[in-house]
């Protein structure tokens, strides 16, 4: 059931939200929720049923004597807990504003193109620090440190560094893990690697997109999530000070799931998406504020960015 938004002065605008999240898609920044897909609850908070390492990969007696009975056996899944937060913003549109660059291009839409942004690039932010952090990520199960052989030294050696990691989940959980996540700065340093560069040169059209599938043929997943995006770090006043919100200084290999409404589907984790509350992972709202002579456009979600099992994963660190 969707909230009544009668009584308020906010108005809910799907155009918008529509023409910014095919903006969003266009330029394919962000792969937050890639690796931790969204799960549409009509829950605000909850405990779900994880299914766990143990359950997947535990030993059954399969023997059957004549007419005798079949063992049986079931699967067993961990309670996890969400609790979906609230996030959001407003951009205010001045009526001055509004005719100010009617002739040049739709206000409306650049304001909410821009809160947005900001509003998704906040979530980035969540998951990336979720995932790439080494108290989730301890231990040698978990995590490899690398800084000693960099990503940045083209006589690395990145094809066993990943194949390693690959192999350490699947001592953990018993399944392939399908993706590797690193920032954009860490596929372009994979470009110059040296064994890297002799396997793949004779890609017949080498392309960026020929280039990322040869990558993923050499590492043996299917995915490479390449985060493109990046923030202001400095001050509020400062100059702007650009960085990766995926750091450079990691690489994470794991099992993303391609369902991520699919519990049953093992993977590092989960998106959880109020639905009751917002429909859609940013929401646009509009409502008018006279006295400022301004429209108000509200981006806003529902959610909660889970790692459900980090033994899905195996975290790399791969600079100095």
């Amino acid at each position: 059931m969707g909230v009544d938004y009668s009584g308020t002065r906010a108005t809910p605008r799907m155009d918008l939200g529509v023409a910014v999240m095919e903006y969003v898609e266009q330029a394919n920044e962000f792969i937050g929720t890639k690796v931790l897909p969204i799960f549409r609850t009509q829950k605000q908070k909850s405990v779900f049923p994880a299914i766990t390492r143990e359950s997947i990969t535990r030993d059954a007696d399969t023997k059957r004597a004549t007419r005798g009975n079949y063992n049986r056996d079931g699967f067993s899944a961990k309670d996890k807990s969400y609790n979906c937060q609230e996030h959001g913003l407003e951009g205010a549109l001045d009526d001055s504003e509004r005719a100010m660059y009617a002739s040049d291009f739709d206000a409306e839409v650049v304001t909410t193109k821009i809160t947005t942004r900001r509003v998704l690039q906040a979530q980035e932010k969540r998951i990336a620090d979720a995932l790439f952090d080494t108290n989730v990520f301890t231990g040698a199960a978990l995590y490899t440190d690398h800084s000693a052989n960099p990503w940045d030294d083209i006589t690395t050696k990145v094809i066993q560094q990943i194949r390693d990691a690959k192999s350490k989940v699947r001592s953990n959980c018993g399944m392939i893990p399908n993706a590797l996540i690193c920032s954009s700065t860490n596929i372009e340093r994979l470009k110059s690697i040296t064994e890297i560069v002799d396997a793949i040169k004779y890609t017949s059209r080498p392309t960026d997109a020929e280039i990322m599938r040869a990558f993923a043929d050499l590492f043996g997943v299917k995915y490479i999530l390449e985060g493109k995006a990046i923030r202001n770090s400095a001050k509020e006043g400062k100059p702007f000070a650009s960085a990766d919100i995926w750091g450079d200084d990691y690489a994470l290999v794991t099992l993303v799931v391609d369902n991520g409404q699919d519990l049953s589907q093992p993977g590092i984790g989960r998106t959880f998406l109020w639905v009751s509350d917002s429909s859609e992972n940013a929401v646009v709202e509009q409502y008018r504020a006279e006295e400022i002579r301004s429209d108000i456009f509200r981006v806003r979600q529902h959610v909660d960015e889970i790692v459900v099992d980090p033994y899905f994963g195996h975290l790399l660190k791969i600079d100095a």
